[in-house]
């Protein structure tokens, strides 16, 4: 993956550091398509008449479907140099997404464990969905492997000793 000086690397976060994100508004559209490409065609998300009867009285978004639109919001904020995307826990659901909600994501480092000498290391984040309300409509924590500068050092280091390999 080609990197922009604008990402940052394992060594620019430190604990405590957090990052609100753009909204991005939940449409229909949405919904269908990830039934669709999920295979989840639960009632709940697809039959507004059905939705009538139920507690929400309307269609509620897929959470996986939220959780992977944060998860897109939550790669540019803050923008890493990310290599893996390792463990999720403690993931809660705790509100319901509807037609027409905007979710955005804060993002907080909450544990930073360097290795390979620098040249990486795996943030904890604390993540929280929330909606337009501010309300948290889902939390938990992700863990990224993120390239260090003592990786890219490397990589400059051996480029500028062999710049015929710079193609």
């Amino acid at each position: 993956m080609f990197y922009t000086k604008n990402y940052l690397f394992f060594d620019d976060v430190e604990v405590g550091q957090e990052w609100p994100s753009l909204g991005r508004t939940v449409t229909e559209a949405d919904i269908v398509n990830f039934a669709g490409l999920s295979g989840d065609f639960n009632l709940i998300h697809m039959n507004h008449e059905f939705t009538k009867t139920t507690l929400f009285r309307r269609p509620v978004a897929h959470g996986l479907l939220v959780w992977a639109m944060a998860s897109g919001l939550s790669s540019t904020a803050p923008p890493m140099r990310t290599l893996a995307f390792m463990s999720i826990r403690n993931w809660q659901f705790r509100e319901p997404v509807f037609i027409g909600d905007t979710v955005r994501v804060v993002s907080k480092v909450l544990e930073k464990e360097e290795r390979a000498r620098g040249k990486r290391g795996v943030i904890t984040w604390g993540r929280q969905i929330l909606n337009q309300n501010d309300k948290v409509v889902q939390e938990g924590i992700t863990l990224t492997m993120v390239e260090g500068r003592a990786r890219f050092s490397k990589s400059l280091r051996m480029s500028a000793a062999n710049p015929r390999n710079n193609d």
